[in-house]
């Protein structure tokens, strides 16, 4: 339900971020060869041989860590543009990606921290939905966390660093994850 109020409230939002993408070069890039994410396109099992604190085996630790994996995005349905069932598609499998760089839990208060972080970049209606209907299922003391602690670095942290859809992560594997936060301007909520 979420994927799909997803898909029929951003056309407009969609073709924004498409703009964004194709004013740069790697995100054009990203467009034009379309990469897809999940277990048959990643190399996993070599993944998990890098060494610790690069991109690609902290991406491995957090699959394994959270039990999930890259297979687990629901595939666009409703939107016709090809290109913009794209972006969205990309959105989706970059998600565990952007848990990966700023070290968020997959919990509902990991989530909704993240879902800030998101709005701050993409303006994505069903990102800001999720942020203001997601504390409902919070205790008192983690709504006041969230609201304190999280919002304040996930709006700061994400309109600030570079815009993550126009990251190639496939080529980043073998980078040290300090490093590329450092170039991403992604810092850690503390």
């Amino acid at each position: 339900m979420v994927a799909t109020l997803a898909e029929t409230t951003s056309s407009i939002f969609l073709s924004k971020l498409r703009d964004e993408m194709l004013r740069d070069s790697k995100g054009r890039q990203i467009l034009r060869e379309r990469p897809i994410v999940n277990s048959k396109t990643i190399d996993i099992l070599y993944l998990r041989t890098l060494p610790e604190g690069t991109f690609g085996k902290e991406y491995t630790n957090f699959l394994d860590r959270e039990m999930v994996t890259p297979d687990t995005r629901e595939k666009v349905k409703y939107i016709e543009d090809e290109e913009l069932a794209y972006v969205m598609q990309r959105y989706r499998e970059c998600h565990d990606f952007f848990h990966t760089l700023t070290k968020l839990p997959v919990s509902v208060e990991g989530e909704l921290a993240l879902k800030w972080f998101e709005f701050a970049q993409t303006r994505l209606p069903m990102t800001l939905l999720s942020s203001v209907v997601g504390p409902l299922l919070l205790s008192n003391n983690e709504r006041t966390r969230l609201f304190e602690k999280y919002v304040p670095w996930a709006i700061q942290c994400g309109s600030q660093s570079k815009f993550l859809m126009n990251v190639y992560f496939e080529e980043w594997w073998n980078k040290d994850i300090v490093e590329m936060r450092k170039e991403l301007g992604i810092y850690l909520v503390e």
